[in-house]
């Protein structure tokens, strides 16, 4: 069986500490056996290998995603990464084209799909083992978990199952699907037997590819990279899943939560206050995350949340803190992001009235890891080195940086930092369009930079003779 895990999502509803590179299952809010903070991502991880079911699992994301995910699981793992983020139907389609060409999967192979952040025990996965058993020794096309409601809850689908032929009573059939019900149909529901529909689905690889071809579309990946734009932005269940005419469900009685929102995510948290902060004896299941670099104190507050960084600042009553994603509709540039060689913060930003603008941040590359050799079309950068000791080449003349040390880098320069030792600069960027869409990558290993600057020398100086 192989895994793909969605990630995706902006997650709107743990603004201000999330947004669309940054989203809810990046936050290290939650603490693992060794006390020690991680996000939920890296505790799916974690379990996947606890579980034996790692070695045989991709991360299916969009580009935004790509350096966070690296940057908290290692560079190595696998990943499908869309050209667009669009909705689950794509993303999984896309997700089984990359199987079967890239990977050489077989059609009968089961693949299994589910998001990459729901919070479980361990007796999910058993759950998610047994998937693999169903599809192989039954005719379904499509087996999905289901799980036990603890309560009438509007915000997830619901699944009808009948009794099953099967002796092992490991699965049953599917009758029907409601999405997100009133409260009374949902209690209505649950009285019935009714499952909530965690979004985790198996299928044979196959069927999938058969799908896609059935919709207009070859199944090969370069092919569906270039035409991902046309597929349907739809959501998997909608598409395919309520479609088939052949569905089994595994009940699922253990615990399963989705942390979408501060006041589930808090009652998940082992510690009540994260960064430079001071709660009084006066509060009573109040939460402060902080990120920013100045003190937060609450005094009296009750059944609160209290989130700051750079992006923005939150005080809500966990109660109402949901609606947030209504009150928050301003599409700003993240101000925080986590990279595959370390992260940045946004200091000041000022858009200039001659149409020439500055942007201020400060930049830590952890020791090892280096900057891609890259260059802007439309700004120019000056970067003051504040801590550490790296390597520094501009157009391909190397040197070694350290604390006080001024670098200017004009328009079109070639230029790339590697870290010796953790390495923080302020970089101060001037230009008519400042984006991090203005970088064009020459090379992104230190080691290929090296050995190409070496061939470009070596040819010039045999062109000199």
């Amino acid at each position: 069986m192989k895994l793909v895990l969605l990630s995706g999502g902006s997650g709107k509803r743990l603004w201000p500490l999330s947004n669309h590179s940054r989203s809810k299952q990046f936050l290290t809010v939650l603490t693992n056996p060794e006390g020690q903070l991680e996000s939920m991502v890296q505790r799916m991880w974690r379990q996947l290998g606890k579980n034996g079911l790692k070695e045989s699992s991709f991360i299916s994301t969009n580009r935004a995603q790509l350096d966070i995910i690296q940057s908290q699981l290692g560079v190595q793992v696998p990943l499908i990464i869309e050209p667009d983020q669009r909705d689950t139907f794509p993303a999984i389609a896309l997700a089984a084209a990359y199987l079967n060409g890239h990977e050489g999967i077989g059609p009968d192979e089961v693949v299994t799909v589910m998001p990459v952040d729901p919070f479980v025990d361990d007796r999910f996965f058993d759950k998610v083992k047994a998937l693999e058993d169903v599809i192989h020794r039954t005719n379904m096309e499509i087996a999905l978990i289901g799980v036990r409601p603890s309560y009438p809850s509007t915000k997830y689908g619901y699944i009808m199952a009948k009794d099953s032929d099967d002796d092992t009573r490991l699965f049953q059939s599917v009758e029907a699907f409601k999405e997100k019900p009133t409260e009374e149909q949902a209690r209505n529901l649950i009285e019935k037997g009714a499952l909530w529909n965690c979004g985790v689905f198996a299928f044979r690889l196959g069927y999938i590819i058969n799908q896609l071809k059935g919709r207009g579309f070859s199944g090969n990946f370069e092919e569906m990279v270039r035409d991902y734009g046309k597929l349907p932005k739809i959501s998997f269940d909608y598409e395919v899943v309520e479609r088939a005419e052949r569905i089994a469900v595994v009940p699922y009685d253990g615990y399963w939560k989705d942390l979408g929102t501060w006041n589930t995510l808090t009652e998940e948290m082992e510690t009540a206050a994260i960064g430079k902060v001071e709660i009084a004896d006066t509060c009573a299941n109040t939460h402060i995350l902080n990120e920013l670099n100045i003190p937060v104190t609450v005094i009296g507050a009750s059944n609160m949340i209290v989130a700051a960084c750079p992006d923005g600042i939150l005080v809500s009553d966990k109660s109402k803190s949901h609606l947030v994603k209504e009150l928050v509709q301003e599409k700003q540039r993240p101000m925080y992001e986590e990279r595959r060689w370390g992260w940045y913060r946004v200091l000041d930003y000022e858009e200039g009235a001659n149409g020439m603008s500055m942007l201020t941040k400060r930049l830590c590359v952890l020791a090892g890891n280096n900057i891609s050799y890259q260059y802007h079309h439309k700004r120019s950068e000056v970067w003051v080195i504040v801590k550490g000791k790296g390597e520094f080449v501009l157009d391909d003349k190397l040197s070694i940086v350290k604390p006080g040390d001024v670098l200017n880098i004009p328009v079109g320069s070639r230029h790339g930092l590697k870290a010796i030792e953790d390495l923080e600069f302020i970089e101060v960027q001037m230009g008519s369009e400042l984006v991090e869409e203005d970088i064009v990558r020459l090379y992104m290993s230190w080691e290929e930079m090296k050995r190409g600057i070496e061939k470009k020398s070596a040819e010039y100086r045999r062109r000199s003779e």
